[in-house]
């Protein structure tokens, strides 16, 4: 590895650190509410409704927080594969995942199902401006990490890396599974949904850890090809 490779590679560490938080600061936060919240109950409320009521702003500065590193994540990525495979998509979707997050907590759903206190205890009537551009960020945010599995699986597939490929498909696979599991559900919702998302949350964290573990390789290039040192 050159210098100037070296000195890229101690630039674009520091942004994969970000991402390699994003899952465990999320869930660790989420699941602190979870269990602290007056009124919420995990088998009924999905984890975006914290961002509802006195202390909403918790969670809505996690969401934030969350798509903010997952952004620098992206950056990072896209520094360390430019030129290789995956290198285009594999970054941008990352990014999208990050601005939905980030949207996600700048918009909040509509209290319902008795959360907050005073809320109605079925769904609300008529969705508001503000949840559906919550909805719409969350769900892109997801459609754009799932489309991410499979481009780095496509990356590890032309690196030999059996383990990661199928790591990869799998939760590619079993997190829109479970999404969709989970609102077919009347109970138990907010536990598949929490699932789903630790699933895919996760994997963009363990990606980030590897990609920043490569980035400080110097048996590697930085547009993610092997080479001998």
């Amino acid at each position: 590895m050159t210098q100037t490779n070296e000195i890229r590679a101690s630039q674009i560490r520091p942004f994969l650190l970000g991402g390699a938080a994003t899952g465990p600061l999320f869930y660790a936060a989420s699941i602190i509410q979870a269990f602290t919240r007056t009124g919420f109950d995990i088998k009924r409320h999905a984890i975006s409704t914290l961002t509802l009521g006195d202390l909403g702003w918790v969670q809505s500065a996690n969401f934030i927080v969350t798509g903010l590193l997952a952004l620098l994540a992206a950056i990072g990525m896209r520094g360390l594969l430019r030129g290789g495979i995956g290198g285009v998509w594999g970054p941008l979707l990352i990014g999208i995942y990050g601005i939905g997050m980030t949207l996600a907590g700048l918009f909040r759903p509509d209290p319902g199902f008795g959360f907050p206190a005073g809320a109605p205890e079925g769904m609300p009537e008529v969705m508001s401006g503000y949840a559906a551009v919550h909805s719409f960020a969350f769900y892109t945010a997801f459609t754009g990490l799932i489309a991410a599995c499979f481009v780095f699986a496509r990356r590890f597939a032309a690196q030999g890396e059996r383990g990661w490929q199928v790591y990869c498909v799998a939760t590619g696979i079993v997190s829109p599974l479970l999404i969709a599991i989970g609102m077919s559900l009347n109970s138990w919702i907010g536990v598949v949904m929490a699932i789903a998302g630790m699933a895919a949350f996760g994997w963009v964290s363990v990606l980030a850890a590897r990609l920043r573990a490569e980035a400080g390789n110097a048996s590697f290039r930085l547009h993610g090809t092997a080479k001998r040192a």
